[in-house]
């Protein structure tokens, strides 16, 4: 599941950037993000958000708390969205991702060879020295990862990762916490580890890679 946007929203201008829409209807779109896009303006970044380019596809959206958008994804994160293009899908979807009636699903590509699907429990909320991470903590807010194996690679494997909760950074840190961090996680993947002999192409490509590799998939809600 994820969380609703609620935090301040700050002004943002149109700019012509490129979308990827894969589902546009008179209350809604969906789009795929690409990895490396921010979603709205905030500290240090004023401009080539995905904010501003709804605004430029779509004027009317200024009506609407951040052009529309319900949730977000990590800037390095790709995959889907979701959209509001009136004040009415706004309110129902917000209160649609507030009673976990939207659902989902990841692909992440982890570190090591997972023998089988489970799912982590584990409490989260912020890092204690480190302010732009997150950290398993006892007084952390409930948060549980549900996961399957959908392809064993060599030193590593493709999941199939579902949330029962929608906490900041969530898969990555359980998927860490359970050691199998995400290949290329600048926070939490403990920097390159080569799997026993690795191939030249698999070592250049692990090299190359410089995001999580993490990709929302799949949504799945009553439209």
């Amino acid at each position: 599941m994820l969380e609703p946007e609620l935090e301040q929203a700050v002004p943002a201008a149109p700019e012509a950037i490129a979308l990827d829409l894969l589902h546009v209807d008179a209350d809604l779109l969906v789009l795929n993000k690409p990895a490396g896009l921010v979603v709205h303006p905030g500290a240090g970044v004023s401009s080539g958000t995905l904010q501003n380019a709804l605004l430029h596809f779509d004027a009317s959206l200024g009506t609407l708390p951040r052009a529309g958008i319900v949730h977000r994804l990590d800037k390095d994160t790709s995959g889907l969205m979701l959209v509001a293009r009136s004040l009415r899908a706004h309110t129902a979807l917000t209160q649609m991702i507030a009673a976990r009636a939207v659902r989902r699903q990841y692909l992440a590509l982890v570190r090591g060879e997972v023998i089988a699907g489970g799912a982590v429990d584990a409490s989260l909320g912020r890092h204690p020295v480190d302010r732009l991470r997150q950290a398993v903590r006892d007084d952390g807010r409930p948060a549980r990862t549900h996961y399957r194996v959908r392809e064993r690679l060599r030193g590593h494997t493709l999941l199939q990762c579902t949330l029962e909760s929608g906490r900041t950074h969530q898969i990555r840190v359980h998927m860490a916490h359970i050691g199998h961090a995400l290949i290329g996680d600048p926070l939490y993947g403990g920097g390159l580890r080569l799997p026993p002999a690795a191939t030249p192409e698999l070592i250049a490509a692990l090299r190359a890679f410089q995001r999580q590799a993490l990709h929302a998939e799949r949504l799945a809600f009553v439209h």
